[in-house]
């Protein structure tokens, strides 16, 4: 290797290193967000945009802006839309000084036009007037002055979109079209966790780390790094077999949906440092094959399937979860010695067990080298539910309950 090139190879090490850290370091922050923040983190690698969809108050906004605070350099616009919202809103108003002059023309500093981060919240109440102008934003990165011209070249690396909603029209559908990612996020499910997230508001914690990436190493990162990840032939086979499958279950996603997804995987494998995607990255199509929601269960096992077989045991581990999370919800308002009862008798064996299996997959996953995020996931989801069992079933306090996990 060329002097030159060693030092490239640094510098992106560096890059994806500082990378990981940020994403671990807002992980700590945002409970229960790790796959969140880790999936943003490969789509803007990507070049890509992605939707965030979830109820108010699940931490949408602030994740975009704390994570795009994190890229020195960079121009960060966002907006929140509505009907009404013009297109000279995002892109530029019109300069009245200039107007009282008999000039036409905008003024883009700080808006979409000059934005290299984009957060567009409520995204699919995107105004007919705005419409075209967005798709081509979001599409080719241009935007068409009021006054016609030329197209203004935009500096957009990616958009990162939210939503409490699927989109409900023709108009809308085409955004989410455009939208290559699409996370679900709900509100915290470990007590636990809840409980941190108030005592939060009330204590004063010590400044958190703060990592920050340069712009210039995010851009190098985005245009020369991720494509130069190798896609070996058994990835490329792996996809096949993948689209093969969900075909065969009606879940039929474009051409060019596919072929966007090779960025994302590349993109992965960059974030953990590998010079080659493996089978390990597929699980970020868990968050690209879906149209609604009940339809991400379906693409996950499929995905899963692939990835190894840790991953499609702790999904059947997490059904048992659900359904016991299920039974809890359907015995609310019943008596404390009944769910007493119902604990000792089922939810506290199934539990324990299903925590016991998932630490053994875990293990024997990360022993292999293989992705324990499946794992991880699951055995968050386990946790919560016993916290839940816990503080509602046997009334243990909620501060406690992370001790006795």
């Amino acid at each position: 290797m060329e002097p030159q090139d060693a030092q490239g190879a640094r510098v992106s090490q560096d890059t994806a290193e500082r990378l990981r850290t940020i994403s671990d370091e807002l992980s700590d922050r945002f409970h229960e967000r790790a796959d969140v923040v880790r999936t943003l983190m490969v789509a803007l690698l990507a070049g890509q945009h992605s939707l965030v969809l979830g109820p108010p108050g699940t931490a949408k906004s602030e994740m975009a802006r704390e994570l795009t605070g994190r890229i020195v350099g960079a121009s960060y616009w966002e907006i929140l839309l509505s009907k009404f919202t013009a297109p000279t809103k995002m892109f530029g108003p019109i300069d009245v000084a200039a107007l009282a002059r008999g000039e036409y023309r905008q003024v883009y500093d700080g808006r979409a036009t000059t934005a290299h981060v984009a957060f567009i919240d409520e995204i699919f109440k995107c105004s007919t007037a705005a419409l075209n102008e967005t798709l081509g934003y979001l599409n080719e990165r241009i935007y068409h002055p009021e006054s016609g011209g030329e197209p203004i070249r935009c500096p957009l690396i990616g958009a990162i979109t939210a939503s409490n909603e699927l989109p409900s029209g023709e108009d809308s559908a085409a955004i989410y079209d455009r939208l290559l990612v699409r996370i679900e996020v709900k509100y915290l499910e470990d007590p636990s966790n809840f409980a941190a997230l108030v005592r939060s508001a009330v204590s004063r914690p010590a400044a958190p780390a703060r990592t920050t990436v340069e712009l210039a190493a995010l851009r190098h990162a985005v245009t020369e790094a991720v494509p130069a990840v190798d896609v070996p032939d058994a990835i490329v086979d792996a996809v096949c077999t993948l689209r093969a499958a969900l075909r065969r279950k009606e879940l039929v996603a474009s051409d060019r949906r596919w072929r966007q997804a090779v960025g994302l995987l590349q993109a992965s494998a960059y974030l953990d440092s590998r010079p080659a995607v493996t089978e390990a990255d597929l699980s970020v199509l868990t968050h690209v094959l879906w149209d609604s929601p009940a339809e991400r269960p379906t693409v996950e096992r499929e995905v899963l399937q692939l990835v190894n077989p840790d991953a499609r045991e702790a999904l059947d581990l997490a059904d048992t979860v659900e359904e016991l999370e299920a039974q809890l919800d359907a015995m609310a308002g019943q008596s404390r010695e009944a769910l007493s009862e119902w604990v000792i008798k089922k939810a506290h064996n199934q539990l324990a067990t299903a925590g016991r299996r998932l630490a053994k997959l875990h293990e024997e996953a990360a022993s292999a080298g293989r992705s324990t995020a499946a794992i991880d996931r699951v055995t968050g989801r386990q946790r919560a539910v016993r916290a839940r069992v816990l503080t509602e079933a046997l009334g243990v306090d909620a501060s406690m309950v992370q001790a006795q996990l």
